[in-house]
């Protein structure tokens, strides 16, 4: 979109895009440096297993609190208001509980795992293991498939640039950038990495927020929502906003994202014992609703602000339409382009820029150590090298940047980001919830019961719109979720009861 035809001019200056530039240029040169420290693969994929607790609530945070965060959660701002906060607390209610009772991390790191699908063969057989690897691959792919589309918007919306070219060139050099230091520095190079843009970008974010409400008032912002959204736009239980079924998948997402999800479960395989597990989650619960929490709020200072400028309005939030959910994406930056100072401008992108990089490098390296671990390397008699496991998470990792960079250039995304990155990731957690809650605290659970489980999460592909346009369907991605989760849970039941027997189990003590 040329925002130069509707006479938009960003704020962002050459000062900004060296500060941008110079900032980048650092924490690669950082991150290469750490190469020196890595000496085998379980300081590859897991920092040798000795995070303490500040470090490791720093890194879950900095992970999860990428540029497609912000970008994700700006959007539900934007188009649900204030009523979006209720998937920041209950992402903060299941964290902390989490780490009050140590539910189901605390059994993964006295089992001393790598990867989710490694307690697969530990409690159901290595088939089930490289049936989860390859699922867990796959879901984790496509939901990080989006990351470039929503990195290449966010430049375009902050700097003003308006031919898709340049775009494409940016976002290729800033996954180059990715893929040099996270193949030289593994998970130590993400840890030290992560730290570093957890502490930029939380204050870049706060600082923006106060900026925001300098500039429009916190009475103007309340009475704007309260004036076009009405009371959907602060009950999410109201009808014409997120409704009670979203409600109720958004605190399964929150246990997914802290306890299911790999990139976050491998925090926890990292921790230094099982005590400072449990302090990582009760504390990450508070980092876990911020991290949602501000750029809500940024989204709802953007929907303001553009509700005030009719060249804007006409764009974003056009009478009796649906806007395009790649326009409505743009509206966070695009309104930072506008309020933010030159120079502070700089930083806040700086650090946006540095945490698309901080969540990538913590993806591919996650999802190509899935490959190696639990899809390779069993499929072979005799056990692989270190030597050999690093190099195969090495090649993977350039795999997956090149495969994400097709996939974010040509998909149709068709609904919300966060919508997306939900049913994409359910292709695997559906499955996962029934395997991990019933593999660690049900004896009977089976090998059948969990091949059923697993299978039943491609369920949840009915829930990405360009598959329900090809289907005729129209259903809502929650609904499609709960479903899958009821059904996989069924299964796993069923399958157990009926065909029981585990041999290759190994016991889970508490």
């Amino acid at each position: 979109m040329d925002w130069n035809a509707l006479g938009i001019e960003t704020n962002f200056s050459s000062l900004d895009w060296c500060i941008v530039v110079g900032y980048l240029i650092t924490i690669v040169a950082v991150g290469v440096y750490i190469r020196r420290y890595i000496t085998n693969v379980t300081d590859f994929m897991v920092a040798g297993r000795g995070l303490k607790t500040f470090l490791a609530i720093a890194t879950m945070i900095g992970t999860e609190l990428g540029l497609v965060t912000v970008m994700y959660s700006s959007q539900k701002g934007f188009t649900g208001g204030f009523a979006a906060f209720h998937i920041a607390l209950a992402a903060a209610i299941v964290t902390l509980i989490v780490g009050l009772t140590g539910f189901i991390v605390v059994p993964l790191r006295r089992m001393k795992v790598m990867t989710i699908p490694e307690f697969y063969e530990k409690r159901f057989g290595r088939g089930v293991r490289i049936l989860g690897g390859i699922i867990l691959a796959l879901s984790g792919i496509l939901n990080m498939g989006m990351f470039l589309k929503a990195g290449s918007l966010f430049v375009m919306g902050i700097t003003g640039l308006t031919r898709s070219v340049h775009l494409n060139i940016i976002m290729s050099v800033l996954l180059g950038l990715v893929l040099l230091y996270t193949t030289l520095g593994g998970m130590v190079s993400v840890v030290v990495l992560d730290y570093i843009q957890f502490v930029v970008l939380s204050f870049g974010l706060l600082a923006a927020s106060l900026l925001s409400i300098r500039y429009l008032g916190w009475s103007n912002i309340i009475e704007t929502v309260s004036s076009l959204k009405g009371r959907a736009g602060f009950d999410p239980f109201h009808g014409e906003g997120f409704g009670v079924s979203y409600v109720v998948w958004m605190f399964f997402l929150g246990l997914v994202s802290c306890a299911v999800w790999q990139t976050s479960v491998i925090r926890a395989c990292s921790a230094e014992n099982t005590r400072t597990v449990k302090k990582i989650y009760t504390w990450a619960s508070i980092g876990f609703l911020m991290r949602f929490l501000l750029p809500y709020f940024l989204g709802i200072c953007a929907f303001v602000y553009i509700a005030q400028h009719e060249s804007l309005k006409n764009v974003f939030i056009p009478e009796g339409g649906s806007v395009d959910p790649q326009v409505s994406l743009m509206a966070m930056p695009v309104f930072l382009s506008q309020i933010l100072p030159i120079g502070f401008i700089g930083i806040i992108s700086a650090g946006m820029l540095a945490a698309f990089m901080s969540t990538h490098d913590s993806y591919l390296l996650c999802w190509s150590s899935v490959l190696t671990q639990d899809v390779v390397a069993p499929c072979f008699k005799k056990e692989l090298s270190s030597k050999s496991r690093l190099l195969l998470t090495r090649i993977f990792i350039v795999a997956i940047g090149i495969f994400i960079l097709v996939w974010g250039l040509w998909y149709d995304l068709g609904q919300d980001l966060w919508d997306y990155m939900a049913i994409s990731g359910a292709i695997y957690f559906t499955g996962a919830i029934a395997l991990l809650v019933f593999g660690l605290y049900w004896k009977r659970a089976s090998k059948v019961g969990a091949y059923l489980a697993l299978i039943c999460g491609f369920g949840a592909l009915l829930g990405l719109k360009p598959i329900q346009g090809l289907l005729g369907m129209n259903v809502s991605s929650e609904i499609v979720g709960l479903t899958v989760i009821a059904l996989s849970i069924i299964l796993m039941v069923v399958g157990s009861l009926a065909f029981p027997g585990c041999d290759s189990s190994e016991e889970i003590k508490e």
